[in-house]
Formats: structure tokens, sequence, C-alpha cells
């Protein structure tokens, strides 16, 4: 099995001790080498400054290559294009545009006055503003908003026209909704890479809440599984087991690259990449 080449998403601290928390998941997970880490805006633009000044720091600090979030809510243009040029300035020259979730109380997008209407012009913006390398968002299952599965697809294309390079996937729980998606995507004309997502599982019930907020489908056994691993206290050793073999099966499926959504817990995923074969190449230097 080729090893894969990984890369992560961290979000950013809202207090001294989640800052710590950031620190020590940059720590854990930077000798594994990830191609880049990517750092999350929160719902409505809520942690635009948090994410802005995490951004920096991870790439003045950490020798990693650094991936900031950008969305198009609650900003004008202008402001949104002002923020990806200090993140430039900043030597910051990776972007994951996305649209972006509504603010907290609202039920759907609504565009901001003078601002992107989205992620489409915001790409193509960001794409006419300077050397940006853009990511974006996929849906291997039906974004709960889109009419249908076919939906999020042309959305898809419609994003790596205006200007994207490669596209990461909501997470899933299994390889064949991934697989069905890409043949889609290839029978759409989309020749850009599709990187899966993958959520280590730290907390069942929490990821099963967030799942069907996202539309992703639970399987039952997972449901018996982790309740049958809680009896027997074995929760990490189940966890760890099922998204090994999800990333295997992805390999073994012609996958080569991997995004780990680490929740700043850094454990069970360094766990899946040693059994993966990617173990630690460096220690973190320079750390101020």
């Amino acid at each position: 099995m080729t090893l894969p080449e990984i890369s992560f998403e961290f979000f950013p601290p809202r207090d001294l001790e989640a800052s710590f928390r950031l620190w020590d998941t940059v720590q854990v997970l930077a000798p594994l080498a990830p191609r880049f880490v990517s750092v999350t805006y929160g719902a409505g633009g809520t942690t635009r400054d948090l994410t802005r000044d995490a951004v920096a720091t991870l790439h003045k600090h950490s020798g990693l290559t650094v991936a900031a979030h950008l969305t198009c809510v609650n900003a004008t243009r202008d402001e949104t294009l002002a923020i990806a040029q200090g993140f430039a300035e900043a030597g910051v020259r990776d972007i994951v545009a996305l649209r972006g979730d509504p603010p907290k109380g609202e039920t759907g997008f609504t565009q901001y006055p003078g601002g992107f209407a989205d992620s489409c012009e915001l790409i193509a913006a960001l794409k006419d503003a300077g050397p940006f390398t853009i990511r974006v968002g996929a849906y291997p299952e039906a974004h709960p908003e889109a009419a249908d599965a076919q939906a999020d697809v042309d959305w898809l294309k419609r994003k790596i026209d205006a200007g994207a390079s490669e596209a990461l996937t909501q997470f899933f729980f299994d390889p064949e909704t991934f697989f069905r998606f890409r043949d889609r995507c290839e029978k759409a004309g989309i020749d850009a890479p599709i990187v899966p997502g993958i959520l280590p599982i730290e907390n069942w019930k929490g990821v099963r809440r967030f799942a069907e907020r996202c539309g992703t489908s639970v399987p039952a056994a997972l449901d018996e599984a982790f309740a049958a691993a809680e009896r027997d206290d074995r929760q990490d050793l189940l966890a760890t087991a099922i998204c090994t073999e999800l990333c295997s099966d992805l390999l073994d499926g012609g996958v080569d690259k991997l995004h780990f959504y680490t929740m700043n817990r850094p454990e069970l995923t360094r766990d899946v990449c040693h059994a993966l074969g990617v173990t630690p190449k460096a220690s973190l230097e320079n750390v101020a």
C-alpha cells in the first residue's frame, strides 16, 4: 500500500487554554510532515480575527504550509479581499474558500450587502487578486441545501472552473460514498484532485449529531458497535480501527491524499496515521 499524503484541519482557539491545546496538537502532528494544515472560520465569521491570528502564528513558528479558511459571510467584497491580502502579506497564500455557514439563529445563507453571493464569486475574485492556491469544499452526500446529489457535483464543477485547484470533502463513513462521488465528478469533467475528508471519532454521540446536521449517512452498525464499546470501555480502540479501515479502503481504491478533521485533538489522528504507515519524519523546530 502506497503511503498517503496527509493534511490536517485545526480550529482557532478562543481562550488561553485552547491556545495551548492547539499548539500541543501542532507539536503532535507536525512531525508527520503534512503537505498543509488549515485553520477554520467559525459560523457567521465569528472567529475571523482568531483565524487570522492563528494562521499568522502557525505560519511564523511551525514551519508548516498553512491554509486559511475564508468565507462570504458577514463581510463586503472589499473587506473579504482585504483579509486575503493580509494573509498574503503574512506569507500565507493557501486559501480554503467557502460560502460559509449562516450566522447563529439564521436558517439559510443571505448575501451580505456588498458581499459575495456565493463561493464561486469568492474564488474568481481570489484568482484575480493574486497567486493563491485555492481549495474548496465538496459533498459526497447531498448538502442539506442542495436539490439533489448531482447539484453538488455541478457546484463543484463551477468552483473548479472559477479557479480552485483542489477539493476537500465533507466527512463520510462508507468508502463507497466517496467512490460514487468521485465517479460522478469524473463523468462531469472534473479533473482537479478530490481529497476525502476524514473525521476520527473522538466521541460517537457528538459525531453522530454532527453527521445528522450535515446530512451524512450513519450506518446502523456504528451505533451498535459504539454502544458495545462503551460498555467495555474500548471506544478509542474501536474508533482507531474504524478510521484506519476506512482510510485503507480509500487507499486501495486509488486515493493518494487524506485530509483529517482533527478537532484539535491529535492523538486519534496520529494513531490512525501511524497505522497507515505515516510515521514521524522530523521534530517541530523553532518553537517560539
